[in-house]
């Protein structure tokens, strides 16, 4: 293969338990089977030469490509365009629905749209990330790639007097063919996972049917969007990537359905991200519920619930909950390396399975208290079970609550006492004490009352720097760091105090550049970990937003407009964005795309309420 591909040029498409990642050249480099945090089947995007992929490109010297989503579907189309011709691959899997399943089908279907085009085909699986060998046995209408575990299964899309989909093979155990088509002729594959018989012909009118269904399904999805406002194309490309990264048998959301895509090119902040953060997920219930999504939101809440009352009376280092979770509740995330990979452009080690699991970071309860709050005013209302389970988490840090802890950036330069981590645990006390009010639930209320005044007190005399004229990292520190943007959002402070406009004034000079934001600056608050990072989209769009809670909607609109430009060629965002604009770090990011949906939702409503008449 060729180097390898920009994090940005690539599209995902998924079937709501797992997803694959297509290059803009036509390449699956990266789909884990069958669940998002699965071993990978085609994991070249992490080594080129010993990942797996399944190639289709034109064997043209010379072509160009254009890649597209059908409008709102997660339906992608990539184009190519020769002297001589113009063809296509349309990539999607149809959705599995919400119960676990080994079968999952990653349908390929390749066309001639003008002239002539030959096409070059490579199915190439390397099982396990790479450390499983397979057998490969071929049939008359495909291929079955045979690993321990696992069954890949190619079949055919064609027709009876079509000519059989492999002219071509090249020994070993892989597939390689060429295919010449004229235009309106169309053929392709279906990969399927587990299927339940050998490879067959799949005639076109099935592959139309499984195409409409899936076309159909996303359609039916998105119009239940309420969102109606500015910026709409990108808010609700932004959903649907949220939704192509939840996991419907529980409804929890991975942080993105990639690992091991570096924060910096050839450093070690490679994670893996194919988990359910608590801190993520509960920023979804916002997103979800302001567009509409009753549904995905009740079933986060029901994930989350679950995962309290499994932990309620219980607290290891971590305390009751853990900050992530595998898709389906458990808590088994052991990280490892994959010493036989060389990394993304050689970016080692990859990491598999994530070691941050076990940190104590005291902000999740807040997260969690507050999308379970916000979820009650939209009519999601907790049982009895839950509520218990939720009062004794409460009593928990009753007690807890002064500890040091590692931060929700999961540094791991060891504890402090960080101030975001305060802030939440204040918002955990406050949104229970409203949820019990409104409720009319037996709470603590006045041991809670007692600790979130003293939360108040402690982050208004050690949580501010005089000095800076700002809120800081931790105590102790005169470092800045983006995550106190949330403050206002929350409620902690009023986005009109005059302290909060000291902070934002210090973020603006230290941790902006050129309107993209930085988490906060290693180089004064050692993280534990070598090298730097670009800057944080998630960041980014928090600024939006508490650029338009202060007032400042021209500036908020500017960096707005500025970030969408960021985006990839399909509206989708990395984690970072790097000095020369390149997407770092994993791809898509649901934290990302989650605060792109809360920085339009508040600029619109604050442009609605002063009269602009923007678009």
């Amino acid at each position: 293969m060729a180097d390898y591909p920009l994090i940005e040029n690539h599209g995902v498409i998924g079937d709501l338990q797992t997803a694959a990642l297509v290059t803009t050249d036509g390449t699956v480099d990266w789909f884990c089977c069958p669940r998002f945090d699965s071993p990978s089947v085609f994991g070249a995007l992490l080594d080129r030469e010993k990942g797996g992929h399944c190639r289709v490109r034109p064997a043209h010297e010379t072509y160009a490509t254009k890649q597209l989503y059908l409008p709102d579907t997660a339906i992608l189309v990539t184009r190519y365009m020769t002297e001589v011709g113009a063809g296509e691959v349309v990539d999607f899997m149809p959705v599995t629905g919400t119960t676990a399943t080994p079968r999952h089908r990653l349908v390929r279907l390749l066309r001639c749209v003008r002239g002539s085009m030959t096409f070059e085909v490579d199915i190439a699986p390397r099982f396990d990330y790479g450390r499983a060998p397979h057998e490969l046995h071929l049939t008359e209408h495909g291929a079955v790639f045979s690993a321990p575990g696992l069954e890949l299964t190619a079949h055919a899309i064609r027709e009876p007097h079509d000519d059989r989909l492999v002219d071509h093979l090249d020994g070993g155990n892989d597939v390689h063919f060429a295919l010449t088509l004229q235009a309106g002729q169309q053929r392709g594959m279906i990969l399927e996972s587990a299927a339940d018989g050998p490879p067959r012909e799949v005639r076109y009118a099935e592959f139309q049917q499984l195409f409409e269904e899936t076309a159909q399904f996303w359609r039916s999805w998105l119009g239940r969007s309420r969102y109606s406002g500015r910026w709409r194309e990108a808010v609700e490309r932004s959903a649907v990537t949220l939704k192509l990264m939840t996991y419907a048998p529980s409804g929890a959301l991975v942080a993105a359905p990639t690992a091991g895509l570096p924060e910096q090119l050839g450093g070690e902040r490679n994670w893996d991200y194919r988990f359910t953060w608590i801190r993520d997920a509960s920023f979804s219930v916002y997103a979800l519920l302001g567009l509409g999504f009753t549904e995905e939101a009740a079933a986060f809440i029901d994930w989350l619930d679950d995962r309290v009352q499994e932990r309620a009376g219980t607290a290891g280092g971590s305390g009751p909950l853990n900050i992530m979770y595998r898709v389906d509740g458990s808590a088994d995330l052991q990280e490892e390396i994959l010493d036989h990979w060389e990394g993304y452009e050689r970016s080692a080690p990859v990491r598999i399975g994530n070691g941050a699991a076990n940190q104590l970071q005291l902000d999740i309860y807040g997260e969690a208290m507050d999308s379970i709050h916000f979820a009650h005013r939209h009519g999601i209302q907790l049982g009895h079970r839950s509520w218990t389970s939720l009062r004794t988490l409460l009593d928990w840090l009753t007690d807890h609550w002064d500890q040091a802890g590692e931060g929700l950036w999961e540094t791991r330069g060891g504890r402090k006492h960080f101030t975001y981590g305060r802030v939440m645990s204040w918002v955990a006390f406050d949104r229970a004490l409203r949820l019990a009010e409104a409720s009319g639930r037996p709470a603590a209320t006045a041991h809670w009352s007692s600790a979130r005044d003293a939360l108040y007190d402690q982050i208004m005399a050690k949580g501010w720097d005089e000095g800076r004229h700002a809120f800081v990292q931790h105590y102790g520190s005169d470092v800045l760091d983006s995550s106190l943007l949330r403050m206002p959002t929350v409620g902690f402070i009023s986005p009109q105090d005059p302290m909060w406009a000291s902070c934002l004034d210090a973020m603006d000079t230290e941790l902006v550049s050129d309107s993209l934001v930085y988490r906060y600056n290693p180089e004064a608050s050692p993280d534990g970990l070598r090298g730097s990072e670009g800057t944080f989209s998630l960041c980014t769009f928090m600024y939006v937003d508490a650029l338009a809670r202060a007032g400042r909607t021209d500036q908020a609109r500017l960096v707005l407009e500025k970030m969408l430009g960021y985006a990839n060629h399909l509206g989708l965002y990395s984690e970072e964005i790097g000095l020369t604009g390149r997407q770092l770090g994993n791809f898509p990011q649901a934290f990302t795309h989650l605060a792109l949906i809360d920085a339009a939702l508040t600029l619109n409503e604050t442009l609605n309420r002063a009269g602009s008449d923007g678009g």
